[in-house]
């Protein structure tokens, strides 16, 4: 299914291919996300959805085709600016920089906005104790005392500090307590009733699938199926790509 009439594209993919060294692991990835929609990217192992993620940030060599965000071709821009943009990752691994409190650590997600007024800055930090109520708790401890569960709460939260009109989440529940996934969850819903566009990289489809408008299947470093939820659970074709 496209989006729907009338909503602008924040995001689109066309004929992306992208890789490491001699390794070609996108194959023509193409695909688009709405403004404040939630998209999420399902597969295997290994089919290049990190990949994905890392190449739209500009951390991983893109070979050819375009990547467009809000209009604008971003292909050939560095990290730094991408973000500047408005464009957010919560990585897989986490990264949150262990000898670094917490409230140091969501501090540094204000690097998109180095000319904020101090005003701003502080509003941003309260508004990310108000959706993360357990890190205001931990604000003076060190990133590495914090949970699993925790440490993900902190690196979205470091995430929306920066005021991201599109939100790269790679794998959150990864590791985490069905109570701490559902937290996780919850917090991707309230950032779609806000208007920020997801794309969501998630093992755990049944979980996803609760969260998201669209869905793409992703096979050999491309998209190869679109559906919405209801799709996924009702078409047993789908269904035996995703194993569920």
């Amino acid at each position: 299914m496209p989006i729907s009439a009338g909503c602008p594209t924040m995001l689109e993919l066309a004929d992306v291919h992208a890789g490491y060294g001699p390794s070609h692991v996108l194959q023509g990835m193409s695909f688009v996300v709405g403004r404040g929609e939630a998209v999420a990217l399902f597969g295997r192992n290994g089919v290049g959805k990190t990949t994905t993620l890392r190449t739209i940030m500009g951390w991983t060599t893109r070979l050819r085709g375009t990547i467009r965000f809000q209009g604008q071709d971003i292909s050939k821009l560095r990290t730094d600016q991408i973000c500047r943009l408005g464009i957010g990752l919560v990585p897989e691994d986490r990264r949150v920089f262990p000898s670094l409190t917490v409230e140091e650590n969501l501090r540094l997600g204000l690097f998109q906005a180095p000319y904020a007024r101090r005003a701003v800055r502080e509003q941003r930090l309260q508004r990310a104790y108000a959706w993360f109520p357990k890190l205001a708790e931990r604000r003076r401890q060190a990133g590495t005392t914090l949970s699993g569960g925790e440490q993900q709460m902190l690196v979205i939260a470091r995430a929306l500090m920066g005021e991201p009109k599109l939100l790269l989440i790679d794998e959150p529940s990864e590791g985490l307590a069905p109570k701490i996934v559902a937290d996780v969850f919850a917090s991707i819903r309230r950032m779609c009733a806000e208007g920020i566009s997801i794309v969501l990289v998630e093992q755990n489809v049944r979980g996803a699938l609760d969260v998201v408008d669209r869905c793409y299947i992703v096979e050999r470093g491309r998209a190869v199926a679109e559906a919405v939820p209801r799709d996924i659970l009702e078409r047993p074709d789908l269904r035996a790509r995703l194993s569920i």
